[in-house]
């Protein structure tokens, strides 16, 4: 790594360090690359508390809803190849979604959140979640809330097998399969970036352990007017949910399991080379992380960016973010992509993982004079 950076090393290798051992996290990966080339890669602490195993680089995490940005870059690469249409109509290759006035439903409202499908059925269980077509069958036969494009609302569960179910009628393979040939082989992460996990590697996996984030679940499910629409409480993307090894096995492509130096591969290919590897061009960037629709949301009650498939925030950067405090994000005009991961999903402890974000980029802008 080029020295110029060893600071920004250290004092990020200092933060983690001090997370883990004031006992606040169990175990912790940071990673940036800056230019398709990695600047940072730190991790501390344990995988697993019981077992003493290490936290290493390659450690996948579960990390809940970043995986959606998986699941978005999947559909721009094959957008990238001619083989998807962000206005194609979802019942043009899926003709059982057209029920009760769904074929208006393009995939750039299931992108941006605004396909009025937000909603699963209150008795929704793990195991249906293990079982692809009956919850494609339950979206085909799913009444929208309201109009496409009228609403946005975070569509926390739904917005997976939406644009998954499209990617498999459109290639016959399944997302996972997708983001494994397409996007994480090339790239050199095929053992660390998943959204279907193999069940070879389950074992390598971090064990999730819970510090506040069920009760901030809890909370929201009794606060939240329309929270367990959209996560039932048989259902909610918390530790236990992300420990089940039948749905980590399962395609359901809104969440996903990575290390942070994958994801941050990932999302540096999608601004330009990474070892030769580019996922989509330069105009396609801009129009997938160009702000699409900005309005206050329907589940959480905020004012809210998004773009073709990621969260866009005020700084400029394009991402996601999962519960319990894991994230990737690209700053196109600093060259700049930072994910972390944690194993230890807590709530309402000042957002550690954010912080780290914000120290790598706030350090690189000032070092590259933008800041």
């Amino acid at each position: 790594m080029d020295d110029r950076w060893d600071g920004l090393r250290a004092e990020v290798h200092e933060a983690v360090d001090d997370l883990v051992t004031s006992g606040r996290e169990a175990g912790v990966q940071v990673a940036a690359y800056l230019h398709g080339v990695p600047v940072v890669e730190e991790q501390a602490g344990l995988a697993d508390t019981g077992t003493g195993r290490p936290m290493t680089a390659d450690t996948p995490v579960h990390a809940v809803s970043t995986g959606k940005g998986l699941t978005a870059t999947v559909v721009h690469v094959l957008a990238e190849r001619g083989r998807l249409d962000y206005d194609l109509p979802l019942a043009r290759v899926w003709p059982e979604f057209a029920r009760h006035g769904k074929d208006g439903i393009t995939l750039r409202h299931v992108l941006t959140h605004t396909a009025g499908l937000p909603a699963l059925p209150a008795d929704v269980t793990p195991e249906d979640f293990t079982d692809w077509s009956r919850m494609c069958g339950l979206l085909a036969d799913a009444e929208p809330l309201w109009a496409p494009g009228e609403r946005l609302a975070y569509h926390a569960w739904t917005w997976g097998w939406l644009l998954g179910e499209v990617v498999r009628r459109v290639t016959g393979r399944s997302v996972s399969q997708v983001l494994a040939e397409e996007v994480a082989g090339p790239l050199g992460v095929d053992r660390e970036l998943f959204l279907a996990v193999p069940a070879s590697e389950l074992p390598r996996l971090a064990r999730l352990e819970d510090a506040g984030l069920s009760a901030l679940m809890t909370w929201a499910g009794a606060n939240l007017p329309h929270f367990d629409a959209v996560a039932p409480p048989a259902v909610r993307p918390d530790t236990v949910t992300g420990s089940r090894p039948d749905v980590l096995r399962a395609d359901v492509p809104s969440v996903g399991t990575m290390s942070a130096r994958a994801v941050a591969r990932m999302y540096a290919a999608l601004l330009g080379p990474v070892d030769g590897v580019r996922l989509v061009s330069p105009d396609r960037l801009r129009a997938m992380s160009a702000p699409a629709v900005r309005a206050h949301e329907w589940v959480f009650g905020q004012e809210t960016t998004f773009g073709l498939g990621y969260a866009v925030d005020d700084d400029g950067s394009f991402g996601t973010a999962g519960s319990g405090g894991s994230l990737a994000f690209a700053y196109p005009e600093l060259g700049l992509t930072v994910a972390a991961v944690r194993n230890r999903l807590g709530a309402g402890d000042g957002d550690p993982m954010e912080r780290l974000r914000v120290l790598v980029r706030d350090r690189v802008a000032a070092e590259l004079g933008r800041g």
